[in-house]
């Protein structure tokens, strides 16, 4: 049975940026004289007032104790962030302890898990967004206008004053999009993935934080299709079962949006699709370039094993079968 809480929890620990601090290059230095400059201070969540606002409104108290302590996080300068965003799913029996990292980027890390014997499996995923989150979500119309919203008192916003409420800037309405987008992602991949497309099965979502299956083995993530080298008997069958998926994505009434060999992992001969942040609905108008974007990408990564399909065709033939009309004007 799969498992939904309510949101909670909304926090991060780190530069808002997601900076990475790079080592020096090692060269000789021209000596110039001494300028003082004056040092500016990283921004953290402490000091955000989006994810403040998020974390009263949660009633998250950031220095309350928690028996959840995993080995992994001594050696982490963001634990704070990933304690409070994963001791829920400790506490609601999901998880165990935190093993290692599966993926990081921008706005989100992905940590390997050990699961709790009430969800019968071994290992599990979390995806932990960050507070850039926030900022993100100002520049995303193409993808926002295309999805379900809620408003600032959480209802899902339909009229046209609602959805002007949701785009408000203001630290109550930036908050009220990071719910909608998480609930959104995780109903998405949730509905995916009981119609049989080939993603991770989610479990459950809380505050920040999507708890999925894990795709791999110990210590050994399952890797991005991009890093793999096929071999030339899967080619085929892999191209014919992700657009079986794009397919029935597609009629079940939702676009990737992002879909490439960055969002696909290959383990043991099969693909699952994964990050379903920038689904869209097809009810709403001016996807199909979006959709048709999803389709073209996934035939150019096959090209280069000598498979050549007419993505521009595939598209229209897709979206015509399922959602009907004729397709013209055609954006990739």
């Amino acid at each position: 049975m799969v498992k939904k809480y309510s949101m909670q929890h909304y926090q991060d620990h780190i530069d808002l940026e997601g900076n990475e601090e790079e080592a020096p290059a090692r060269w000789e230095p021209i000596r110039r004289p001494e300028v003082r400059v004056k040092q500016t201070k990283k921004s953290s969540y402490e000091s955000n007032a989006d994810v403040q606002r998020w974390l009263k409104e949660q009633g998250i108290d950031v220095n309350q104790p928690t028996v959840f302590n995993p080995t992994f996080l001594s050696s982490q300068r963001d634990a704070p962030w990933i304690l409070s965003s994963l001791t829920p799913l400790y506490e609601q029996k999901l998880i165990l302890d935190i093993l290692h990292v599966v993926k990081s980027g921008k706005e989100a890390t992905v940590f390997c898990c050990s699961g709790h014997p009430d969800t019968g499996r071994q290992y599990l995923a979390v995806k932990v967004y960050r507070p850039r989150m926030f900022r993100s979500l100002k520049n995303d119309a193409d993808y926002r206008n295309n999805r379900t919203q809620r408003d600032e008192q959480g209802q899902v916003a339909h009229s046209e004053n609602r959805l002007r409420g949701v785009a408000r800037k203001t630290a109550r309405g930036h908050a009220a999009r990071v719910q909608s987008w998480i609930e959104y992602e995780f109903d998405t991949q949730l509905r995916l993935f009981q119609a049989g497309v080939h993603v991770p099965r989610p479990l459950a979502y809380v505050g920040n934080a999507v708890l999925m299956d894990y795709v791999g083995s110990e210590g050994n993530a399952a890797p991005l299709l991009r890093d793999v080298r096929l071999a030339e008997h899967e080619v085929q069958p892999l191209f014919d079962r992700l657009l079986a998926d794009i397919e029935l994505c597609l009629a079940h009434g939702r676009i990737h949006g992002d879909l490439s060999e960055y969002n696909i992992l290959y383990w043991q001969g099969d693909v699952t699709i994964i990050d379903f942040a920038q689904a869209v609905d097809t009810i709403h108008d001016e996807v199909f370039p979006i959709f048709a974007r999803d389709v073209a990408r996934v035939c150019q990564y096959f090209t280069r094993y000598g498979l050549e399909r007419d993505a521009e065709q595939l598209a229209a033939q897709l979206w015509t079968r399922h959602l009907g009309g004729r397709v013209e004007d055609i954006v990739l």
